[in-house]
């Protein structure tokens, strides 16, 4: 009996020192957190795609916070509606950042105008919906240069200004769509993957230079831009698939508590921000079990439209019965909220 309890008790010793040992390591995190955690007073947060929806709601809550803001967008309509409505010091810069001398320039400008950046947050992108066999290469290439190499060309464009100061911050809002390829949005998942692949690397390469990288990881948003995207295949029934679930409280996210989640994020200085619990789930569910997540899609591609049309139309030029009802107001609403209109 001696042995045993003696056996139980270093156990229990054991187990206290471990659970101690946890707790301290909790507790340190915690005041290196708080004593690292960025202070939005006072920074310059340059947003790219910043005229609209996500890139709007961030660009409100940082400014809030005290933050001086430079928009980025192609659209010049878009960016000084957004401007005026942000009004105080707001830059806007107009450019086609799939450019790279354009990224040099917005990140010249910027500094001509502020004199340092804290936080870039690249959030530029553009979706095309439809059916792998209306496809084309030129549709891969189109997406893929908006949606990845705007983020590194803008990487490029301001890391040499974050190296001389020792410091800066980096968010790049890539998509659940890059971590769970889905039917339906082939070039969309194909350039948010090697986005969020570039973002990872990049966190561990320029750590020690002290530049904190965030992969964001949104899933379905009410940013109001469906109207926006491109469909091809069958328009009307590709947009209403898109913009009713889009619309739906348990499938999307309020736009100001994902902006919310992601600005935590950066001044938390985290590695990667899952906006919704959904979206992580299905991220650790394709690692442990990728054939189960592609069978699950197989069964999703097998509802959604057929069509040989290979020709584009925008989401407001497709809208329907089905999507002018009650269920797509609150997308509506939003778009209207988010200069999507």
């Amino acid at each position: 009996m001696k042995n045993t309890f003696g056996f139980q008790n270093k156990n229990g010793r054991s187990l206290g020192i471990v659970l101690a040992g946890v707790g301290l390591l909790a507790f340190a995190r915690a005041v290196y957190r708080r004593a690292t955690r960025l202070d939005f007073r006072d920074k310059v947060v340059l947003i790219t795609g910043g005229s609209r929806g996500l890139g709007l709601e961030i660009a409100r809550i940082v400014q809030e916070k005290g933050a001086a803001v430079a928009l980025c967008a192609r659209s010049e309509e878009h960016l000084n509606r957004a401007a005026s409505e942000l009004g105080g010091s707001v830059l806007a810069v107009a450019a086609d950042l799939t450019r790279a001398g354009e990224a040099q320039r917005v990140v010249d400008q910027v500094l001509g105008r502020f004199g340092r950046i804290d936080v870039l947050v690249n959030n530029a992108g553009i979706m095309l919906v439809g059916p792998e066999n209306v496809l084309e290469a030129e549709d891969y290439q189109r997406v893929m240069a908006a949606n990845c190499w705007t983020a590194l060309h803008m990487i490029q464009a301001i890391l040499p200004h974050f190296r001389a100061r020792g410091v800066g911050h980096i968010a790049n809002i890539s998509s659940i769509g890059g971590k769970v390829s889905v039917p339906h949005m082939l070039p969309y998942s194909v350039s948010k993957f090697a986005l969020t692949s570039l973002s990872e690397g990049l966190a561990a390469e320029l750590k020690k230079d002290y530049i904190h990288v965030t992969t964001v990881i949104p899933s379905l948003m009410r940013t109001g831009s469906p109207r926006n995207i491109s469909l091809k295949g069958d328009h009307e029934e590709e947009y209403a698939w898109f913009k009713i679930a889009d619309s739906l409280p348990l499938l999307s996210q309020d736009a100001r508590k994902a902006a919310s989640c992601v600005v935590e994020g950066i001044a938390a200085g985290d590695t990667e921000v899952f906006l919704t619990p959904v979206g992580r789930a299905a991220s650790v569910m394709n690692g442990i079990a990728p054939g189960a997540v592609t069978t699950l899609m197989r069964w999703v591609d097998r509802f959604l439209p057929r069509s040989d049309s290979k020709h584009v139309k925008k989401g407001y030029e497709s809208e329907s019965e089905a999507t002018r009802g009650i269920i797509g107001s609150r997308t509506d609403a939003a778009a209207a909220r988010n200069n999507e209109l």
